[in-house]
């Protein structure tokens, strides 16, 4: 059973808190230079400043703060993910991967700009992160920006992210069960979401035998991010999500929905969710924003 939940008083102001540090931390790292780069420098910006949810950065600082991490360290190094997160989509957007017009209910980079542009958005925000980590502005230990670094890198990789995604373009010409399907959004989805709260350990120099409980946390609300990301594929509003929706079943993917069906779907997320609100029971109020934060990915409407 799930713990009572914290009122919304406490994720709305939360959120739009991080949204603005994000923005403002892109803002100040990312000038526009006065030379023939200043339109990649523009596509970096238009593809990171002003979008998304920032749930990812939220993760990482709430997960910082149960260890009285610096938030402009923390900050910092949700930056650095968040810089991922965006070139994942940059690319993701492109006619040779997802082919997608609008992001965020905005054109995407390449509607924008031009697709050699957004190619080369993506490339410079993903060595961006890891200059941002790399920075003693982030920490002044060095173990730790070698731990953040590796642990990034990792999620990003074909260990995480890119071999999720390549999963995701086999499914297309391939059919999945079940195992197969977690494995694939394990690593697309879960990968970042699941680095995001490991970073923040890592920031509060918690050991990684110290861990257990928050990567029971990270693994269970990663795997609910993604069902609930099919749910709304399958039954959401187009023009609320800010993004072309039922691709997936257009492509004939198998999918947490064609395997389990809405309903059962849905009841999974929602323990999913309970198992990882169940996690952080060791916390006690210090892990409230966490917990309204896993509510917040079952409820959500985009």
């Amino acid at each position: 059973m799930a713990e009572t939940a914290p009122s919304d008083a406490l994720l709305k102001p939360a959120l739009e808190t991080i949204a603005r540090e994000i923005d403002a931390s892109f803002d100040a790292l990312l000038p526009l230079p006065d030379d023939p780069r200043r339109k990649l420098v523009e596509g970096m910006r238009y593809a990171a400043i002003g979008g998304g949810k920032r749930v990812r950065p939220l993760l990482l600082t709430a997960t910082a703060a149960l260890y009285g991490v610096d938030r402009d360290a923390a900050v910092r190094a949700a930056t650095a993910l968040e810089a991922i997160h965006c070139y994942s989509l940059v690319h993701d957007d492109l006619p040779c991967m997802d082919d997608d017009a609008l992001r965020h209910g905005k054109p995407t980079t390449h509607i924008a700009f031009d697709e050699a542009t957004a190619v080369l958005t993506g490339d410079a925000l993903h060595a961006f992160a890891f200059e941002v980590l790399a920075d003693p502005a982030t920490t002044g230990d060095p173990f730790v920006r070698v731990e953040l670094v590796r642990t990034l890198a990792g999620a990003s990789g074909a260990g995480g992210m890119a071999g999720g995604q390549m999963m995701d373009i086999v499914a297309e010409t391939a059919s999945f069960d079940l195992p197969t399907v977690t494995r694939l959004q394990q690593l697309k989805t879960g990968a970042l979401l699941g680095a995001a709260v490991e970073m923040g350990a890592i920031l509060g120099h918690l050991p990684p035998e110290g861990r257990t409980h928050l990567r029971g946390y990270a693994r269970d609300i990663g795997l609910a991010f993604q069902i609930v990301d099919d749910l709304l594929d399958a039954e959401g509003d187009e023009e609320l999500a800010g993004k072309a929706l039922r691709k997936d079943e257009a492509q004939g993917k198998e999918t947490f929905l064609t395997l389990l069906g809405l309903d059962r779907a849905r009841e999974q997320a929602h323990m999913l969710v309970d198992q990882a609100i169940a996690h952080l029971a060791s916390y006690g109020p210090k892990a409230d924003l966490l917990r309204a934060l896993a509510r917040f990915i079952v409820e959500r409407d985009r």
